[in-house]
């Protein structure tokens, strides 16, 4: 990968900056079940990087084969989001700050791109990552109409980064829905399995590159 041939890395939140799918896999697990859904921690890496309320109503209709509305779904995902800040904050991996620093020396442009809606998350990216990025470089799911695995996130990221072309953007995913939307958006796509999911179903997706860590990563730049 030679650097110098883009302008922006967009990065995806959970499982790439955060190690927060631990706490998210077991909060949906409780919220889902709740509501009579049956979703296993596995369902919740399957699913990662969708919006939340893709995901609720998608459930709810191969289980109980109805439709509900974004509403009717959003007070799903608010009891799913409740049971997440009701445990301790995650971590930011390590590598992620070093990469962050290098790829600013490289003088390319920093985004973040998330299908989360929880406006914690996005005030703590903020403070986490103010010296790297602003409000207008995080896309979230307010900002699109159809999350990942649709291109749309990323190419909205591309956008807030300046009108960036596809080709000149990297996208740094962790999931297989996220990595399918950077391949869709045609962005060089780098896979980073921080989770429990084999490699294949990462690589099924066809990103460009795989890597274990972030860390990883980092020092490769």
């Amino acid at each position: 990968m030679q650097n110098s041939l883009y302008k922006v890395v967009l990065f995806d939140m959970d499982g790439v900056l955060y190690d927060s799918m631990p706490n998210h896999a077991v909060a949906w697990q409780k919220a889902m079940n709740e509501f009579g859904i049956h979703f296993t921690m596995a369902d919740a890496y399957a699913t990662e990087g969708a919006r939340g309320v893709d995901t609720i109503r998608s459930y709810v209709k191969a289980q109980q084969g109805k439709t509900i509305s974004e509403i009717e779904a959003q007070k799903i995902y608010d009891v799913k989001t409740h049971y997440f800040h009701e445990m301790k904050e995650a971590p930011i991996f390590d590598g992620v700050i070093d990469l962050m620093e290098k790829i600013c020396k490289s003088g390319l442009k920093i985004g973040i791109v998330t299908g989360s809606a929880q406006l914690p998350l996005i005030e703590r990216l903020k403070n986490d990552f103010g010296r790297f990025i602003t409000n207008n470089n995080i896309t979230t799911a307010y900002d699109v109409k159809r999350g990942k695995p649709n291109p749309d996130p990323y190419l909205m990221g591309l956008q807030k980064a300046g009108e960036i072309l596809p080709h000149e953007g990297i996208v740094i995913e962790n999931a297989p829905l996220g990595i399918r939307a950077g391949v869709a958006a045609g962005c060089y796509t780098v896979a980073i399995n921080s989770g429990p999911l084999p490699d294949k179903l990462l690589l099924k997706e066809k990103p460009n590159v795989l890597y274990k860590t972030i860390r990883e990563f980092a020092n490769k730049w």
